[in-house]
């Protein structure tokens, strides 16, 4: 098999990751392209090691670190949500920004993070903490938590509030989250599926979301009912028992790649 061939399913997706890391298109597509070019030219080569895509982004990131600094901009303010997510970005340190774009955009894991980044394990985990957190001091937003057992509101409020957050208000039922949104608009939803009532936390995400463009994360006993392949699943869905770190990671993620909380017209 060619190289061209081997790399080609991991192509788009590299480009993907250059354009968030540089902030351009054009700038992200002229790094994959000299990649490639010093791969094909024999320049650099494929760590054996490696699996094809982690060996992909790891040449991708030793010409970026040679030259790709240098050429970062913070775009101008204005625009889409995901302008303002690259304006975002831009502001994290670089180091940081790769362990956490490798982390929370490719879905790598930390250890393969630090296989393309030539780094210690414990580096990239501080390398993440550290752009997690700027980016959960930036983004602190009102929070609707839909939960009947309180104990799991309260743990679950915890969190959200030391992440820098409020909580507008906790949900049991349906109707009592519709309500909440009719009285305050938040900016994110932490949702369970089965209510106290026995209405469904399915049901009241979806009424929210008709009146509502807002980010949703699913915590819930009962992750079988969302993942059935029969409609668009959840981006962010966390099975309990859950581990808090889990939590608060998506939720940064969440607000991070998701433009800030609009009211859909009526």
């Amino acid at each position: 098999m060619s190289l061209l061939a081997r790399l080609a399913p991991h192509l788009p997706y590299v480009r993907r990751y250059a354009r968030a890391l540089t902030g351009d298109q054009t700038t992200g597509d002229h790094y994959v392209r000299v990649a490639l070019e010093a791969l094909a030219a024999g320049e650099r080569v494929l760590e054996a090691n490696l699996t094809p895509r982690v060996a992909l982004y790891h040449v991708f990131h030793a010409i970026w670190c040679s030259t790709g600094a240098q050429l970062e901009t913070v775009p101008e303010s204005g625009g889409s949500g995901q302008e303002d997510a690259s304006r975002r970005l831009m502001r994290i340190a670089p180091r940081s920004r790769q362990a956490f774009l490798l982390t929370a955009l490719e879905g790598f894991t930390p250890s393969e993070a630090a296989q393309i980044l030539g780094a210690d394990f414990s580096e990239v985990e501080k390398l993440i903490a550290d752009a997690q957190a700027e980016i959960d001091a930036e983004l602190a937003t009102d929070v609707l938590i839909i939960e009947d057992e309180p104990v799991i509101a309260a743990d679950i409020e915890a969190l959200v509030t030391e992440l820098g957050h409020t909580v507008v208000d906790i949900a049991a039922t349906r109707t009592e989250a519709v309500d909440a949104v009719a009285r305050k608009t938040p900016g994110l939803v932490l949702a369970d599926i089965q209510l106290a009532d026995g209405s469904s936390g399915i049901d009241a995400v979806k009424d929210i979301l008709a009146r509502l463009d807002v980010p949703v994360i699913f915590i819930t006993a009962f992750p079988e009912r969302l993942l059935t392949g029969e409609r668009p699943e959840p981006t962010f869905l966390i099975t309990k028992p859950f581990q808090p770190e889990t939590v608060k990671a998506a939720i940064g993620q969440a607000l991070f790649f998701h433009p800030r909380s609009t009211r859909k017209a009526a």
